[in-house]
């Protein structure tokens, strides 16, 4: 699966990269984001390295999945770009907690909708 993690310097992100690792969930194309100042950067993940991109370079990419945790603004900016390219979009911030056409979810209900934990 090609996954999008936005924000995946920052400390939410590095802790997202951890967590598909220790998962050992399906990744087959990881695609890092950050800032500008971030871009070119290498990230480890799963014995392979990985270099960081730009929100565009990543929306261009069209991942599968993009996880989100660079706020609200980047959220509220690019969440809707990928979406558009069909990526679904799983945001960490606030941004879209109060919009009722976003369907919320929490642990619990991911539970109930994948009948096993991811």
């Amino acid at each position: 699966m090609k996954i999008a993690v936005v924000g995946a310097t920052g400390l939410v992100g590095t802790k997202m990269l951890e967590v598909l690792q220790e998962r050992r969930f399906p990744v087959t194309e990881l695609i890092p984001v950050a800032s500008e100042r971030s871009v070119g950067k290498k990230i480890d993940f799963n014995g392979n390295s990985f270099e960081v991109v730009s929100l565009e370079t990543a929306v261009l990419a069209k991942p599968q999945i993009a996880l989100f945790s660079a706020g609200g603004n980047t959220s509220k900016e690019w969440a809707p770009r990928f979406a558009e390219v069909g990526t679904y979009v799983i945001d960490n911030s606030s941004a879209w907690r109060m919009e009722k056409e976003i369907p919320w979810w929490c642990q619990k209900s991911m539970h109930t909708i994948f009948k096993d934990p991811i």
